[in-house]
């Protein structure tokens, strides 16, 4: 079972309320959250992740990217031909 909850005024407080027995022993580790202000963890770009990828489609309209959702789903064009 997991339960969560905040430190207020060094005990525990619960995010939501809960009957539990008295009695039962638990552990609480403390979980220490990025701050909003801190940058999200470096990892691989989208170019790195797709570059294998790029270029190998062959046979598509010249437009494909444009208007992916008119060949993929019949939708009218965004642009007139």
């Amino acid at each position: 079972m997991t339960l969560r909850g905040h430190i207020q005024r060094g005990t525990v407080g619960l995010d939501e309320p809960t009957s539990l027995p008295d009695g039962p022993a638990v552990e609480v580790p403390a979980v220490q959250r990025p701050a909003p202000t801190d940058p999200p963890e470096a990892g691989p770009t989208l170019y790195e992740r797709y570059k294998d990828f790029i270029g190998i489609a062959e046979g598509l309209p010249k437009d494909m990217a444009e208007e992916h959702d008119h060949y993929i789903h019949g939708t009218p064009r965004r642009k007139p031909k």
